[in-house]
């Protein structure tokens, strides 16, 4: 069966297409704990028959529609398959499932409807239900059953009492510690509804009033989500119902916190802030919601690492790679309280940085994260450097911390070509570009603050490290750049995606980097869904492997916004084409990642089993995408929206982009393709405070 999830704020929900739970890899999570693990509606001893269900375009309702199995007699009556229609409606709001049950008859007679709602809760943590095997758990406290509750209990290691409240709007005939039972009776023609709820806490009693009103918060709560920054506005058809999806993903998964909007992970296992995550999403939708860049540099200022410490991977200056709040990560049985592990976050978020105060001219915003970006530089041209050969390295400070730090992070990602692993410390080949561009960033910056002589020395740096790396990293034999440079100082010889990324940063010169896309477009990385993350020939290629041949929608998309850098929208275009491709397949909605088969005529891609959906930086891959058909650059600080020889993707002849924010100004886009070009042009008066300039 399928799996469908919900989302709001530090809860979501994964259940099957019937609507329920049965505790695999699903649940009703809060907070990385698992609340529900199994939930499971009969209907006379019997799991109803699914008619169809689904998401709300705006992902706040799961609806299943089913119907009764035949029904064993009772009081002489037999009820045949299909006479009971059931409307299983559900959706989360501040920290509450809401869930109604809508029963008709649609029988000649009266019929008996035995209902049984089977529970349980295990309490696990996040990590638990991926495969970690716990050390000892906590205890399972008395159940306490009321007249209409069940409230299950559970005091952790870490000395936090969790609760599980389950409640119906009528007293069931059975209630236990396991399951709910109701003997319902139905005349003909009749309507029945029934109300349930699930927190953390008691509630009131819940009712028609009670679902009603969170229904009504939760569709104005994504409203003022979806409708932030710029939108797309193309023909309808299967193009646009995927950008449509994607914005409602992106909205589902950006949590708003203290500090801001931020988008969570992924679900399941990863609905929480990551660092990197959070970075690349902001920049795939900055173009369009500068927000939520905004909310992203504002968290991750605020938990900037001002200490050393093994155990987290922290050390002053460092950003955040990933935060929890379950049990084991509050009692150290796993390093993610709050844990720094992660090579790359700390010059991306330079970067972003940069291309926030770019995009938007917001310097003043910029002004006061000054000393988190003084921090990060610090620590990239300090620690961050262990054997002092001018490449950012990473090796893990503790034994139970991420072996690899950089986007690739499964243990086996980073190899020789031979297979062989690396040793650390590893400075990998996209993570010297992430800096290239910190530095330029802050070149920048500096300069707006009036600081000639530090904007140049960084300028200094950036071109040393550029001349380094492709110095140490260039592979002249293969015409294409070494994975990284372990720790013995020898290259890894591995054709991977991970010179994609470097094109992004703009570090290559021009030669070197068409040299880069011929490789990427080759049949070895260009499977027809996307761009492999491990060329096909090479040692550890595995296309149903997470990170050494599968396919990664926000990968391809970088990888495709380097191309475009460079002047290669035609080839942009075309990754766009096939990453929507997949969409369709995938019911419009692009998962974490998907194998690497190559793509046949006829047959779907090829799933990754466990992959999260929604993923928040598969969503944005294809605004990063488009943006990079198109050639937009937008310059607030000058008021500037830049068009250079824009590119549509084969499945669309026009659209328009509206209400982009210029400085203080708004603006409206249009794109035609004319014959074998696109032509670009402003929809109505340009405020005077914007410019247009357009390059065909």
């Amino acid at each position: 069966m399928g799996r469908y999830a919900l989302k709001y704020d530090e809860e979501f929900l994964v259940a099957n297409e019937l609507g329920d739970i049965t505790g695999e890899g699903d649940g009703l999570f809060h907070n990385d704990t698992r609340l529900l693990s199994r939930f499971n509606l009969t209907v006379g001893g019997k799991l109803p028959s699914l008619l169809s269900s689904g998401l709300s375009q705006d992902n706040v309702y799961f609806r299943a529609n089913v119907t009764n199995r035949p029904l064993p007699e009772l009081g002489g009556q037999r009820t045949p398959e299909g006479v009971i229609h059931i409307e299983r409606s559900r959706l989360l709001w501040d920290s509450r499932l809401y869930e109604r049950l809508t029963l008709t008859n649609y029988g000649d007679y009266e019929v008996q409807a035995p209902l049984r709602f089977a529970f349980a809760t295990d309490f696990a943590d996040i990590f638990e239900v991926r495969g970690h095997v716990r050390q000892s758990h906590g205890r399972l406290l008395p159940p306490r059953i009321d007249a209409a509750s069940v409230t299950l209990a559970y005091e952790g290691r870490d000395g936090v009492v969790r609760a599980c409240v389950i409640s119906f709007s009528c007293p069931p005939d059975s209630l236990s510690q396991e399951a709910a039972e109701l003997r319902l009776v139905l005349r003909s023609g009749a309507r029945l509804r029934l109300y349930l709820e699930v927190g953390t806490e008691p509630g009131p009693a819940p009712d028609d009033d009670r679902y009603r009103r969170a229904a009504a918060n939760a569709h104005r709560a994504m409203r003022r989500k979806r409708r932030r920054g710029a939108y797309l506005d193309c023909p309808r058809g299967a193009f646009r119902t995927w950008v449509d999806k994607a914005r409602a993903d992106l909205a589902l998964l950006t949590t708003e916190l203290p500090s801001g909007p931020y988008p969570f992970a992924g679900i399941p296992w990863f609905s929480t802030p990551f660092g990197r995550d959070g970075i690349i999403t902001a920049l795939q939708m900055l173009w369009l919601d500068p927000s939520l860049a905004r909310g992203v540099l504002q968290f991750l200022s605020e938990n900037q690492a001002r200490e050393t410490s093994s155990f987290d991977d922290a050390a002053p200056g460092k950003i955040m790679h990933e935060t929890r709040r379950g049990e084991l990560s509050a009692t150290g049985e796993v390093p993610f309280r709050r844990y720094y592990g992660g090579v790359d976050t700390t010059p991306l978020y330079v970067l972003l940085a940069g291309a926030y105060a770019r995009r938007t001219g917001d310097l003043g915003f910029v002004e006061q994260l000054w000393p988190t970006l003084e921090a990060a530089m610090r620590w990239i041209d300090g620690t961050a450097d262990s054997n002092g050969d001018g490449f950012v390295d990473y090796a893990r400070a503790s034994s139970i911390g991420l072996v690899n730090q950089g986007w690739k992070d499964s243990s086996d990602s980073i190899f020789h070509a031979d297979g062989t692993m690396a040793k650390p410390p590893i400075a990998l080949v996209e993570v010297q570009g992430y800096v290239y561009a910190a530095r330029n960033a802050m070149a920048w910056l500096a300069e707006r603050r009036g600081e000639g002589p530090r904007a140049q020395e960084w300028r200094r740096r950036a071109k040393r490290l550029r001349a380094a790396v492709e110095k140490r990293f260039w592979l002249p034999d293969l015409g294409f750049y070494a994975i990284a440079i372990d720790g013995t100082g020898e290259p890894c010889r591995v054709r991977a995606s991970n010179p994609g990324h470097l094109l992004y940063s703009g570090l290559p010169s021009s030669q070197r980097a068409t040299r880069v896309i011929e490789h990427l477009l080759s049949a070895a990385f260009n499977n027809g869904w996307g761009l492999r993350t491990l060329a096909d020939g090479q040692a550890r290629f595995n296309p149903m492997s997470y990170h050494n041949g599968s396919v990664w929608p926000h990968d391809t998309a970088v990888c495709a916004a380097g191309m475009a850098a460079y002047g290669h929208r035609h080839a942009s275009a075309k990754l766009l084409s096939a990453l929507f491709g997949a969409a369709v397949h995938f019911e419009m909605r692009l998962p974490e990642l998907y194998c690497g088969f190559v793509r046949r005529n006829g047959e779907p891609p090829v799933g990754y089993p466990v992959a999260c959906l929604p993923q928040a930086w598969s969503s944005g891959a294809a605004f990063m995408m488009l943006q990079a058909c198109l050639g937009i650059t937008i310059d607030g600080l000058s008021g500037v929206v830049q068009i250079d020889r824009p590119e549509l993707p084969p499945e669309i002849d026009h659209l328009a982009i509206r209400h982009i924010a210029v400085g203080n100004a708004h603006v409206d886009l249009a794109f035609q393709r004319v014959s074998n070009r696109v032509a670009a042009a402003p929809i109505g008066a340009v405020p005077p405070s914007a410019q247009i300039l357009i390059r065909a």
